[in-house]
């Protein structure tokens, strides 16, 4: 599952060529064996600006949807809630695929630099929205035109060696997680600022008038410097046009017999370029394999951060905490610092002494009697309360991480260069299309259980543990 063979020699086979920013990264990683922590960084950054929208809504999206009048109960707004959540993941569906393989065609870059413009621009939107059906269009068109992360995944595992490849993944899942952690806590601490903070915001001003424009607009100006970091990044796909072939034939000695090589060079990566694209993907057994688990896993993780926040800000009657936004906040700040020390200096040790594979299902198997525990956390309070939340949250999102880094490793180190893109492009699909069931999923079946408090079989949102256990499982 883990030989790269097909991968590298590809690269070595081939004459390096001087206007090819690829080749410079190629000729880098063989002289010399060290990390790249600058580009791994931007790519941290990058990364994290396209993971803030995803989740950054949820600790208001319950108010959000309540301040547009649509539900008629109480008991229907998480209902409704949930399709807001949803159509970002349902646009990501439809496109992610058609991303990755232009990111084959084109390069990563480009598709990198159009994905964070598209940030800026629709998450902005989604804080102005005025309905409901604004906040659902302008999140589908978020999720459908931003295809950041599946190329992402392959520049993290090309610019590093194969040895250090872990290490990028980890700085992709660990991006990633943070992003969904940090995402809710922005969500959580600036939304309604008119309300937190009459001092500073008046309610006749913008931020009073749209009381969820601020988070959106913090996280759409980081997007706008993570574009400007893109700008920097070297592309790893190698394009190599027929000017580069007959520059370098001009410039060898008449003597030498540098054109033939040349030549035959590119007939020979041709021919394997061929035959390897002729293998599809999908008879691919280890990719299919991790990119199922992948989704089934994201499934559950997602459904998990969306019942989480309106399961927290939903009140004690309905077997929630009463929690406040900013509450639900903290709790994810937590989370996401105890996260982030656990990427920086844990996981790749222990992925290393365990494998991936390994790694995730361990993972998986903890994560079952762990979510089991919190329809009984809520009858907690106090610092009691606060103190057994931020640690089942941690070690939630730590088993989350670790789970996603393994599988993201297994799928990269599974295909050949040129079919990372479109490799990555079918997992952010299929992934995609499960998290967009999964919000759905669990703002109806939230809804559903809060509305069956006083039932004689699993009462109230005891009835959300079938749905996490087995998704678990």
């Amino acid at each position: 599952m883990e030989d790269n063979s097909a991968a590298e020699p590809l690269i070595k086979k081939q004459g390096y060529h001087d206007n090819c920013e690829a080749c410079k990264i190629e000729r880098f990683k063989e002289s010399n064996t060290g990390i790249p922590f600058k580009l791994l960084f931007f790519v941290w950054v990058v990364t994290l600006a396209a993971a803030l929208p995803i989740s950054s809504l949820f600790p208001f999206l319950y108010f959000m949807t309540r301040d547009f009048h649509i539900a008629k109960r109480e008991e229907d707004i998480s209902y409704y809630a949930g399709y807001v959540g949803s159509s970002f993941m349902f646009g990501r569906a439809l496109t992610s695929l058609l991303w990755g393989m232009v990111a084959d065609k084109y390069g990563r870059k480009p598709i990198i630099m159009i994905g964070t413009i598209i940030v800026v621009v629709f998450n902005t939107l989604f804080g102005l929205s005025v309905n409901y059906w604004m906040a659902i269009s302008t999140r589908f068109l978020l999720g459908s035109l931003c295809g950041i992360l599946g190329p992402m995944r392959a520049y993290a595992s090309e610019i590093c060696r194969k040895e250090h490849q872990a290490l990028g993944m980890s700085v992709i899942g660990t991006s990633w997680g943070i992003g969904l952690v940090i995402g809710p806590a922005v969500g959580g601490f600036l939304a309604q600022p008119a309300e937190k903070y009459p001092q500073i915001f008046s309610r006749e001003s913008l931020f009073g008038r749209f009381p969820y424009f601020l988070p959106c607009l913090v996280i759409s100006v980081f997007a706008l410097v993570a574009f400007i970091i893109s700008c920097w990044l070297p592309e790893t796909l190698h394009i190599h046009c027929e000017e580069n072939i007959a520059r370098n034939s001009r410039e060898a000695p008449p003597e030498d017999n540098t054109y033939e090589s040349i030549q035959s060079q590119e007939m020979e990566v041709s021919k394997l370029q061929s035959t390897v694209s002729q293998r599809s993907l999908f008879r691919n057994w280890p990719l299919v394999s991790a990119i199922i688990v992948y989704c089934i896993f994201q499934l559950h993780d997602m459904a998990y951060s969306e019942i989480f926040s309106l399961w927290a800000v939903s009140s004690r009657k309905l077997g929630g905490l009463s929690f406040s936004t900013s509450d639900v906040g903290e709790v994810l700040s937590v989370t996401g610092f105890g996260m982030l020390l656990f990427q920086l200096f844990l996981y790749t040790w222990i992925e290393r002494m365990l494998g991936a594979i390994l790694v995730s299902r361990i993972g998986a198997v903890i994560t079952i009697p762990l979510l089991s525990s919190y329809p009984f956390i809520a009858k907690l309070s106090g610092p009691v309360l606060l103190l057994v939340l931020n640690s089942a949250s941690l070690l939630k999102n730590v088993l989350s991480i670790s789970i996603t880094t393994g599988l993201l490793v297994i799928q990269n180190r599974a295909v050949a260069q040129e079919q990372r893109g479109a490799a990555n492009g079918i997992s952010m699909s299929a992934m995609s299309l499960f998290k967009a069931i999964g919000p759905a999923a669990g703002g109806s079946l939230l809804s559903w259980a809060q509305g069956r408090q006083h039932a004689e079989f699993l009462p109230g949102t005891r009835t959300t543990l079938v749905f996490t256990w087995f998704s678990s499982f």
